[in-house]
């Protein structure tokens, strides 16, 4: 959805109520666990944070809430959503002048720690009303070797034969908010 303005906290309200109880918009909810769906864009993305404990646990609760999303240009709405299996947010963008909402849902939770490694993490999909089909998975590692590492990957394509034109640009916002979210995560982690 693009709207000339900032969307108020009430109109965002409306648009996550509209969208809590539809399907995704892709057939394979929760398939950022395995392999891609035919026909989905792969983007797998990888940067180390630092190492130790405190390291993990600050981007464990960085993750908790939100904090990749907070870019000045990107960030979800409502804030302070929880973050557990089944939460609808809207991804708010400030992008060439016009603002953008694009609902998701979160699809899974994962919180899992054997043998010296630990690792924390969600994936939320598309809804009906985002630009994109597809999921997303934000995941924080601590590895055996005390490294931490932040790990985006995700599958999408365009939402409808129309969007296919805009796909260089949305490609384009896709690398930005990786670089961008990289950089929010080692702030936080830090």
């Amino acid at each position: 959805m693009f709207l000339r303005s900032r969307p108020t906290d009430e109109f965002v309200a409306g648009f996550i109520a509209r969208q809590e109880q539809l399907p995704f918009s892709y057939s394979r909810p929760g398939a950022t666990q395995g392999q891609p769906p035919a026909g989905f864009t792969p983007d797998h993305n990888r940067i180390q944070l630092g190492t130790g404990q405190q390291t993990y646990e600050r981007a464990v609760a960085a993750l908790q809430n939100w904090q990749q999303f907070q870019l000045g240009w990107l960030t979800i709405r409502p804030p302070g959503k929880r973050l557990v299996v089944g939460t609808t947010v809207a991804v708010e963008a400030n992008t060439f002048g016009f603002w953008s909402l694009n609902a998701a849902r979160v699809v899974y939770v994962l919180d899992a720690c054997k043998e010296g490694q630990a690792s924390f993490g969600f994936a939320y999909g598309t809804l009906p009303d985002h630009v994109e089909r597809g999921e997303e998975r934000f995941l924080v590692e601590w590895c055996g070797d005390n490294s931490v590492w932040y790990d985006i990957y995700a599958f999408s394509r365009p939402r409808h034969v129309l969007a296919w034109a805009g796909f260089p640009i949305t490609r384009m916002l896709q690398r930005r908010f990786v670089r961008d979210s990289q950089a929010a995560m080692l702030l936080a982690a830090a």
